[in-house]
């Protein structure tokens, strides 16, 4: 069974991401504001044990996640690669909804990373003009998508690398302060034994960690885009998955931990997300660093401008495999000479700009909706994911594979992706589980959490109704089309 996917069609994606790249690139989609503001709401919710526990487990489940995906993405390095993998080892309508889910994840992320540019600008500059912080972040996210792939893998190196060596200095402060080497006396681990430390709320508690711990796990799938425009991808792919996954775990991890030994759960600042009170900012100034909440807020905001970076590749490169595959208007589909999807690029920059305008129209409800629309659109990816993987590995078998050809086999097959697909069924579930838990059942809020889920169905169920497909018997599996 011979791997081709090189396409003789001019001009192609340029292969010019790195491993380094990569390992960035994935770094930077999830190390972001749900580490640096969130990760308070999660202690103060479920006690430190709480959220470790949950942050754990749904790291355990992006592993099995993050394998499956590489050993497909290895094997077949493309741009659409959930859309793609979707649509050939399951069935044409998931892959189609698949890919317009996950565009208009990302496009929509892109107006909540212009709108966060414009809260943590007013920290400095509380009188200026919003579109003037708004429109400038989308001026530097296009600007780095259209230079060229090298430009973006560049740029998110350097963004991610600034969230990194903040997370590691983070920790190393966190555990002199927890020893006394600074910040005053040590804390030890009595912040662990007050009240109903480490465990508080229940399990309800922690299944509602489970959704905030998603959440900030999200991005990590980055990498099966990026795969279709990398160097050698059947080395750097399983290279950067190995790395990233036990660097994300370990920051969460280590983070989580450090906030919740120097700030009792029981502080209400913790629930804040505004950056003065950030944990990390709290942190910081209890060490004694000068302009400590200044400093988190530059961070931050680098944060914010490498997701919405991201959002704009990934979501960009969906809709240019969209178009290429008949599944969107043509000329998205068009590459210029230097491999950029301009066409696609631009599209998704006018959709990203127009849902931050709603924002400003009736109090931001329509910007709410659309929102909310797309916070269940990164799990149904995942779902994806796990769901052609275990499809992806029978019909390789079926077909005649040899399981030692595969550039990266993912272990504990087919236990990782059902495991995952549990767990992402669980979450799914669990969105807003507190709105059947009261006397009554909250319809207006069960309606806004899982808006998503029936809309990604409506979507699959129109285009297999349309064109009458059919689950792919795996012996007709596509492996070798380009």
């Amino acid at each position: 069974m011979e791997n081709n996917l090189t396409s003789t069609n001019t001009p192609q994606l340029k292969r010019t991401l790195k491993a380094r790249h990569l390992m960035m690139i994935s770094l930077g989609g999830s190390i972001g504001t749900g580490i640096f503001l969130a990760s308070g709401g999660a202690i103060h919710t479920a006690g430190p044990g709480g959220a470790l526990v949950a942050y754990v487990a749904v790291g355990i489940m992006v592993y099995f996640l993050m394998t499956s995906l590489a050993e497909m993405a290895a094997y077949m390095p493309v741009a659409g690669s959930f859309k793609e993998y979707a649509t050939r080892f399951v069935d044409p309508a998931f892959g189609f909804a698949i890919g317009w889910n996950y565009w208009y994840n990302w496009a929509i992320t892109i107006a909540a990373e212009l709108a966060a540019v414009v809260l943590i600008m007013k920290f400095w500059f509380p009188e200026s003009p919003s579109f003037l912080w708004s429109g400038l972040a989308l001026l530097i996210m296009f600007g780095f998508n259209y230079m060229s792939v090298k430009g973006f893998g560049e740029a998110e190196f350097w963004f991610s690398l600034i969230k990194v060596v903040t997370v590691i200095i983070f920790i190393i402060t966190g555990f002199m302060m927890i020893f006394g080497i600074m910040g005053g006396e040590a804390v030890g681990f009595t912040n662990f034994t007050i009240g109903d430390a480490p465990f508080n709320g229940g399990f309800f508690a922690i299944l509602g960690i489970f959704m905030a711990a998603g959440f900030s796990f999200q991005g990590t799938e980055l990498l099966g885009v990026a795969a279709g425009e990398s160097e050698n991808p059947e080395k750097t792919i399983p290279k950067a998955v190995n790395s990233v996954f036990w660097r994300i775990l370990l920051f969460y991890v280590f983070s989580i931990f450090v906030i919740a030994m120097i700030i009792p759960y029981t502080d209400a600042r913790l629930l804040s997300e505004s950056v003065s009170v950030s944990p990390f900012t709290l942190v910081f100034e209890r060490a004694g660093f000068a302009f400590a909440a200044s400093v988190m807020n530059a961070i931050i905001l680098t944060a914010v401008l490498s997701a919405g970076n991201s959002g704009m590749y990934a979501s960009t490169r969906m809709l240019w495999d969209l178009a290429r595959s008949g599944n969107a208007p043509k000329f998205l589909g068009k590459l210029d000479k230097r491999g950029v999807p301009v066409n696609a690029l631009i599209a998704t920059t006018l959709v990203g700009s127009l849902a931050f305008l709603s924002t400003f129209f009736g109090d931001g409800t329509v910007y709410v909706w659309l929102l909310n629309a797309s916070g269940m659109a990164g799990f149904v990816t995942w779902l994806g994911i796990a769901i052609s993987h275990y499809r992806f590995r029978r019909a390789y078998i079926a077909q005649g594979g040899n399981l030692s050809d595969l550039p990266y086999r993912a272990k504990w097959f087919p236990f990782g992706p059902l495991l995952a697909l549990v767990l992402c069924i669980f979450i799914i579930a669990g969105q807003n589980f507190q709105a059947f838990t009261g006397g009554e059942i909250d319809w207006n809020g069960a309606l806004v959490s899982y808006i998503g889920l029936p809309l990604f169905l409506i979507v699959w169920l129109i285009y297999k109704v349309k064109h009458k497909t059919k689950l792919i018997p795996l012996k007709d599996c596509d492996f070798e089309s380009k």
